[in-house]
């Protein structure tokens, strides 16, 4: 089997704040249907977000399990939390710290759905 293309599909309530928000991290724009909008960058689809009435916020760590999650790694974690925040994220884990050679804050998107910010510290 070959995959020609993979899109990460996020459900959500609300379409227009889910996909505004993902376009904004990514740098993206957004193609919009009823009850289907596409995360678009550098012309490619790369995040769907699928309308679900009913969704279900996940609350991580506990309460409702996380259905999905990406690591996105940065070079600049300062300025991406910053990004994030001013799009509409919230911050659910600081990072840890200590001595290990990575690191990473974990947020929750505008419908929930947790995702990390990651960083080497030794870059």
């Amino acid at each position: 089997m070959r995959i020609r293309h993979q899109v990460v599909v996020f459900d959500a309530e609300d379409l227009a704040e889910e996909s505004t928000f993902w376009a904004g991290v990514l740098g993206g724009t957004v193609d919009e249907d009823d009850d289907w909008h596409m995360v678009l960058v550098d012309g490619r689809a790369t995040i769907g977000i699928q309308l679900a009435p009913n969704h279900v916020r996940p609350e991580w760590p506990e309460g409702q399990p996380q259905q999905v999650h990406l690591d996105l790694w940065v070079d600049d974690i300062d300025a991406a939390h910053e990004e994030v925040i001013g799009l509409g994220a919230r911050l659910l884990q600081e990072a840890r710290g200590g001595d290990e050679p990575d690191d990473f804050q974990v947020y929750a998107d505008p419908a929930g759905h947790p995702f990390c910010l990651c960083w080497s510290k030794t870059h």
